[in-house]
């Protein structure tokens, strides 16, 4: 497993298969106090659409409600930059990659400076949760609260 970063966020290669990640991801987000409330499967939109095939991938829409209650109460329009997206691609067979958005790096279109630090601790947890998928399986369910 790898991680990159980038001023949009992270990048984890998982050695897994699509939907043991994605189960994993979705559980990693809810360890950060993050929810999915979208789900995009744009493997099955595409074919629907554009009868294109295309590799599993989905984006997901994950959501923090205490920070995003705070950061809307500062400024609503930062409602267009919510939520933070989650993308889970497949590569290969028992190789899955996770993005993570940097919800600092959209501060840029919003002029209040007092939304940094909530963006920067969403990043942190979003950071952790991409962290807890490169741990091996048998190390997480030793350490469950990690």
């Amino acid at each position: 497993m790898d991680q990159t970063h980038t001023e949009l966020g992270t990048t984890v290669r998982v050695e897994s298969d699509f939907e043991t990640t994605l189960s994993r991801t979705i559980e990693a987000l809810k360890t950060q106090g993050f929810g999915v409330l979208t789900e995009i499967d744009v493997k099955e939109t595409l074919k629907k659409k554009l009868d294109v095939d295309f590799r599993p991938y989905k984006i997901l829409g994950a959501c923090n409600p205490p920070f995003a209650h705070r950061a809307l109460t500062i400024a609503p329009e930062v409602g267009l930059l919510l939520p933070c997206n989650v993308t889970v691609a497949y590569v290969e067979a028992a190789l899955t990659e996770v993005s993570f958005i940097n919800p600092a790096s959209l501060m840029g279109f919003v002029n209040h400076p007092e939304l940094i630090p909530i963006a920067e601790e969403v990043h942190d947890r979003l950071k952790r949760a991409a962290a807890a998928l490169e741990e091996p399986r048998e190390m997480k369910a030793a350490h469950p609260t990690q």
